[in-house]
């Protein structure tokens, strides 16, 4: 129990906060009663009239705001709230960020400190139940879709990937502060970036609170939905954009070398060389054409999709992957044919497959970059 108690009060809980109701006081006062070492209020932008709500705050014991003359985004509250604990607050070694519009509970936020406690290098996550009958549907639909892209692209399930309600170490601040964004987007970004360099997500089971329908959030449906969706699908849709290129390069180079190039020069061999393969006009055209935009894609997915800076190591890990890619198609199609399976059906398949674990293994080892 004393440790316990330890824990709360080395904890800090970062609220960034827009337009926040009457209720807000009553919230920061619950929180600070129960022990919390800080609490830290980021008004993003409020105005003249949200002041007094402020004020209010700032009167309850352990509690600090800060304040944005302008609305800047949660994204930026939340590095803003960051910074000042680094910069301030020297003690306090866990970090809960919650929101203020009733949505977590003080006892919810009690029971992340206790999982801080477990001293883990982790992202923990409030998660809420939407299988319950009181959920606005929108925000079922809109996390179920979101929980399922999420899991196919990154290879993480997270049932409630909006949740505000967080907790980390003092240590990852510096790794939260590095992750981009600054609005609503910025904490798809984080799980992103979590899920990418191997951080644990640990999801908590928290009250699920919808007051009113939910209509005190400043979530943006179509807006931020935007930008959320942008940021998830936005590295997916490079690399196909990537290999649509490289497929096009492909197939042109392939038919100028093979109907023009090749003719023209009058090379026609039509036997077998040392190497083994034939070596007419269609076969070097194909490993030539291949060759050309295998390198082509790995210039495009390095500097354009995953955007990496020199780093060693890149080029021989595209060329394993490429090779391992090519060897379980061909394995494949070939287990498909024994049992009963048309080559074609399952050369779609199996390639559709490892098209989402080729961006995955490129994301996470071929051009991975620590934040």
């Amino acid at each position: 129990m004393a440790e316990m108690q330890s824990m709360i009060q080395n904890t800090v809980v970062l609220i960034p906060s827009l337009e926040p109701d009457h209720r807000f006081s009553a919230y920061l006062q619950e929180l600070s009663s129960v022990g919390f070492g800080q609490i830290v209020v980021v008004d993003d932008g409020s105005g003249d009239g949200y002041r007094h709500i402020f004020s209010e705050a700032e009167e309850i014991d352990r509690v600090t705001v800060i304040h944005h003359e302008v609305n800047r985004g949660k994204g930026a509250a939340l590095k803003t709230g960051y910074r000042y604990i680094l910069d301030h607050l020297p003690e306090i070694t866990g970090i809960i960020t919650a929101d203020s519009d009733g949505q977590h509970t003080v006892d919810d936020c009690v029971l992340m400190a206790e999982k801080l406690a477990e001293g883990k290098k982790a992202l923990y996550l409030g998660s809420r139940d939407f299988s319950l009958p009181d959920i606005p549907p929108k925000s079922r639909t809109g996390n179920r879709i979101t929980s399922i892209v999420f899991m196919l692209l990154y290879g993480v399930w997270l049932q409630d990937t909006q949740t505000g309600l967080r907790a980390f170490r003092r240590e990852d601040l510096d790794f939260m502060i590095r992750v981009g964004g600054e609005r609503f987007e910025y904490e798809m970004k984080v799980l992103i970036a979590c899920a990418v360099q191997r951080i644990p997500m640990i999801a908590i089971p928290i009250k699920t609170v919808y007051e009113n329908g939910n209509d005190g959030t400043h979530f943006h449906p179509i807006r931020d939905s935007y930008r959320i969706y942008k940021v998830i699908l936005g590295g997916f849709f490079k690399f196909m954009f990537s290999s649509l290129i490289c497929f096009a390069a492909d197939q042109i180079l392939f038919n100028v070398l093979r109907s023009w190039l090749f003719p023209m020069l009058g090379l026609k061999v039509n036997n077998t060389i040392s190497l083994g393969f034939m070596a007419d006009n269609t076969s070097l055209a194909n490993y030539t054409a291949r060759l050309f935009s295998a390198i082509l894609n790995f210039r495009l997915n390095k500097d354009l999709v995953f955007k990496v800076k020199a780093k060693k190591g890149t080029a021989w890990r595209y060329a394993v992957t490429a090779a391992a890619i090519l060897l379980m198609s061909t394995l494949c199609i070939k287990f498909a044919g024994l049992i009963g399976i048309s080559p074609w059906i399952a050369k779609i398949l199996a390639d559709t497959l490892l098209y989402f674990a080729s961006y995955r293994i490129q994301q996470n080892w071929v051009f991975k970059e620590e934040i």
